[in-house]
């Protein structure tokens, strides 16, 4: 099959790392692992990022006459040609930057339509938001299959689709194998290790860096040190955030993602207060690596940290609590190895690509 993978928000070769470029590609790698052929037709690609909603208007007239070049496109090519495809697969859409394409090409064509974490948000319907939140309404009423990654989107998106359609749940994945590997290579230090891996941007990013620093002067009479690894326009601000605590917090800055799995075989701890977070692909990496968790319970954070088997989890923005989570783990070396075996067996039966590629295989089987 030749799978159209089109990604609204960030593409899967985005330059700028994230946990929406890292699902696309995982997407990616899935469609390939089971044998499809993923293609990128240039009618298909947006501009990347999210626009302010006043200019949606602007950009559903501008998606009609592009899916309609498309369409025309796809109509002229020969029948195997690279760009032609049989099944259009949409990758995250939201009332913030909804498929506006997908469901008209896919009427059009007569081709599957599919998407993969759609979200549905009533109280977005009214004001500056209406437009698209029409469009995310629509594009879930034109979807044959929906997979719902964020157990907290599942009824919400239910009631908007089609009786005919499918929703199946697909829980976000990755591919633990080299997180795996590089834990065999873990050593204890002394002082614990506290990782952070996460954007360095304003409002959500910065907030749960602000919970992360009040949880730090908590735990000064603890021997502990810290890596954070990220970079983006708010660093000064995070930096100044973690100067009281001087050399015991090091920046690492942006880290290819293939050197990351050294990273969380260094730590013995992640923590992440994950503020307004959807799911959180790093929490997936660190326990693949054996690395227990102290996280924010927010969004769809419970449905990959769970709580007392693979981490540990607190009221979201709770500094406190966060504290106390962290030094109760740093006190108590038998805990920590016990959560970790937790993640790292958890992630393996339930968030690797090999369960993932499964779940999709026996989704797509619905489409016939």
């Amino acid at each position: 099959m030749r799978v159209l993978l089109h990604t609204p928000l960030k593409p899967p070769d985005s330059p700028v790392a994230s946990g929406d470029r890292a699902m696309a590609r995982g997407l990616r790698r899935l469609f390939q692992r089971l044998g499809h052929r993923v293609v990128v037709p240039p009618e298909s690609r947006v501009v990347p990022g999210v626009p302010p909603p006043e200019a949606h208007l602007a950009l559903e007239r501008r998606a009609r006459a592009q899916a309609k070049r498309l369409v025309a496109r796809w109509r002229a090519l020969p029948a195997r040609h690279p760009e032609r495809f049989d099944l259009w697969f949409t990758y995250h859409s939201w009332y913030r930057k909804p498929d506006w394409l997908g469901p008209t090409v896919t009427r059009a064509l007569g081709i599957p339509y599919v998407i993969a974490e759609a979200s549905h948000s009533p109280r977005r319907a009214q004001g500056a938001t209406r437009l698209g939140h029409r469009a995310a309404e629509r594009a879930i009423a034109a979807a044959d299959l929906i997979l719902t990654v964020n157990p907290r989107d599942f009824p919400g998106v239910r009631s908007r689709m089609r009786p005919a359609a499918h929703q199946i749940l697909l829980p976000p994945f990755i591919d633990a194998e080299p997180f795996r590997a590089a834990a065999t290579m873990r050593r204890s230090n002394d002082p614990p290790l506290l990782l952070s891996v996460a954007m360095m941007r304003t409002r959500d990013k910065l907030d749960s860096y602000r919970v992360l620093a009040k949880a730090f002067a908590r735990l000064e009479d603890r021997c502990w040190q810290a890596v954070l690894v990220g970079d983006g326009p708010a660093r000064p601000a995070v930096e100044a955030l973690m100067a009281p605590f001087g050399p015991r917090v090091r920046f690492a800055g942006a880290v290819p993602h293939e050197e990351l799995p050294a990273f969380f075989a260094a730590a013995d701890l992640y923590l992440w207060p994950a503020i307004n977070e959807a799911y959180g692909m790093a929490f997936l990496e660190a326990q693949a690596g054996g690395v227990p968790v102290v996280a924010g319970r927010t969004g769809g954070v419970p449905a990959v940290v769970a709580d007392g088997v693979s981490g540990m989890l607190t009221p979201i923005g709770d500094a406190s609590a966060f504290a106390a989570a962290v030094g109760r783990l740093l006190d108590d070396p038998d805990a920590r190895a016990r959560l970790g075996c937790g993640a790292a067996h958890r992630i393996a039966q339930r968030h690797d690509e090999r369960s993932a590629a499964r779940i999709l295989r026996i989704a797509l089987q619905k489409l016939r």
